[in-house]
């Protein structure tokens, strides 16, 4: 009798093993506490001051929160592949001038934006090629880019200054109206989320990525393109932190050659806090986007309460420090069941 295999769609994920069900089980319980971490803190501010949470309260938490959540997105993909990007900080600080130099002509408003993606793309897509091809160190690459984005941004900018009377009043509109107490950039945000955490989950090249950063090795033998995915990534990250830098320009109508400088920190803690293990292969952009939401809030937490803001570094520091800890414990307990359960499998078949 002949057996006929069924083709596997080219879009279609492969079906997850055990050990990876038990990661998700794991990590979707860590983006849980991270959520119940970032409602209780805001009851309690709203508790302290009844003022926290009204509609323009609720309203700057969103605003503050989605330039963050952008980019945070696209650093949670290539975190995922066990690299990082260092310089999504320089990247949106050039593309917001790109974007802003474009409108003071009379530009388009959606060219401005695209332009803006574009830029960042490219400059992703060096960072991959670097990475992949050259295969030298993320951190190392993305570092030395960092410092180089920085440096062509500010001979390009000097001393010129783009404000809000620059640029056209729809555009400027855009970064602050909204639907009620929703902006249209937590809108814009969501809609990014949403579609590549659809990407990571449900389409094989997406799965591949998480494949790609729990082993490298084990997945070119497997016949993952490893150079194409992580390229992949990196394009991805580039791309958001252009378009981060268009809705900057958007939020803030104030741009100059100190846009974006060390924001990649707050970026990576975003991350790490949101559950995405710096090791690579598990987490998720959800996650990343919450981790994302828990910073911006501490910021305006603080003041609401009567506490220095110069706490919020410091603050930042310690829950890094903590997710990186909670990480290398799950780490170590999921290798502890996969042990047990290869065993209990082993001897079941010895019986």
């Amino acid at each position: 009798m002949t057996v006929t295999a069924q083709p596997v769609r080219e879009g279609a994920a492969p079906p997850p093993t055990a050990g990876r069900r038990l990661l998700d089980k794991v990590f979707r319980v860590r983006e849980l506490a991270v959520a119940g971490v970032l409602v209780v803190m805001l009851l309690a501010t709203e508790v302290y001051n009844a003022a926290f949470l009204s509609e323009q309260g609720v309203k700057d938490l969103l605003l503050n929160a989605t330039i963050l959540v952008l980019v945070a997105t696209g650093q949670a993909v290539v975190v995922i592949t066990r690299n990082v990007d260092l310089s999504v900080g320089s990247v949106l600080g050039i593309s917001a001038f790109a974007a802003g130099n474009y409108l003071q002509g009379g530009g388009s408003s959606l060219v401005a934006v695209l332009y803006a993606v574009v830029i960042g793309a490219v400059f992703g897509v060096l960072n991959g090629a670097l990475v992949s091809l050259g295969k030298v160190p993320a951190l190392v690459v993305t570092l030395g880019t960092l410092y180089i984005v920085r440096g062509i941004d500010s001979i390009w900018v000097g001393s010129e200054q783009i404000v809000a009377s620059d640029l056209p009043n729809g555009f400027v509109d855009f970064g602050h109206d909204g639907l009620w107490v929703v902006p249209y950039l937590a809108i814009l945000a969501a809609a990014v989320l949403l579609c590549v955490g659809y990407y990571l989950r449900s389409y094989r090249s997406g799965r591949e990525l998480y494949a790609l950063g729990s082993s490298p090795e084990a997945a070119n033998l497997a016949g993952v393109p490893v150079r194409k995915r992580t390229m992949t990534a990196y394009a991805l990250c580039g791309a958001l932190a252009g378009l981060a830098g268009a809705l900057y320009l958007a939020r803030f109508g104030n741009v100059d050659s100190a846009t974006g400088n060390g924001y990649e920190l707050t970026v990576v803690s975003a991350v790490v806090v949101g559950g995405v293990a710096f090791t690579g292969g598990s987490g998720s952009v959800y996650g990343a986007a919450l981790g994302a939401l828990l910073l911006t809030s501490i910021n305006s937490v603080l003041p609401a309460i009567g506490v220095s803001s110069v706490w919020v570094t410091a603050i930042n520091g310690i829950l890094l420090l903590l997710a990186i800890a909670v990480d290398r414990i799950l780490a170590l307990r999921v290798a502890a069941v996969l042990r047990k359960q290869a065993a209990q499998m082993r001897s079941a078949r010895h019986a």
